[in-house]
């Protein structure tokens, strides 16, 4: 059987209830505009409910319960299977393969692991690793090119830098408290969903 494809908000909602049992409305104002998540990767109402039925349908989540409202009809609520943690530690771990997937997907991953009180720095080194060949070959390329084609590859070398510069400032930053980021091999092999 082949690993299930989910969408950036099917993993944004994998990530919640994997946190915790939820009911549709709490995993909707967590990616809300305002929301921790939604902040990052924010999902309308409809395409949140729509998440839920397509994670259970291909078995990443199951209904647990459901819970009172005072507001109305009981609230259901749904959790993460363990082949929906496992799909999600494996993902969360995977550097992201394209520089325009920065500002949402590895963004999406980091405020996940952060709500997990996982250290990100393996993910950030992978991710640093992935940017080197592309680098190299957009510094190539901008150097090869001339007219339009120089400025649109002088733009995503630019990009790429950038985005080796914020994965060194990861790297670099001192956790709160405590000493500069690091990440061990056991806390990587544990749940990053608890």
């Amino acid at each position: 059987m082949s690993e299930p494809t989910l969408s950036p908000g099917e993993w944004a909602v994998l990530g919640l209830i994997a946190e915790q049992p939820r009911h549709g409305f709490a995993v909707r104002k967590a990616l809300g505009p305002d929301g921790e998540v939604g902040r990052v990767w924010s999902l309308p109402g409809p395409l949140v409910y729509r998440a839920l039925t397509t994670l259970q349908a291909k078995g990443l989540a199951r209904v647990v319960g459901a819970e009172r409202s005072d507001v109305g009809p009981q609230r259901t609520l749904v959790t993460a299977t363990p082949a929906g943690r496992e799909l999600l530690g494996a993902w969360l771990w995977q550097p992201v393969e394209h520089l325009r997937d920065f500002r949402s997907l590895l963004m999406l991953k980091l405020v996940l692991l952060d709500r997990a009180r996982r250290e990100p720095a393996d993910l950030v080194a992978a991710q640093r690793e992935r940017l080197e060949p592309i680098v190299a070959a957009l510094t190539e390329q901008a150097r090869a090119s001339a007219g339009f084609d120089r400025t649109l590859a002088t733009w995503r070398l630019e990009s790429a830098r950038a985005a080796v510069r914020f994965l060194d400032g990861l790297a670099a930053a001192p956790r709160a408290g405590g000493p500069p980021r690091g990440h061990s091999a056991q806390a990587r092999n544990n749940s990053p969903s608890g």
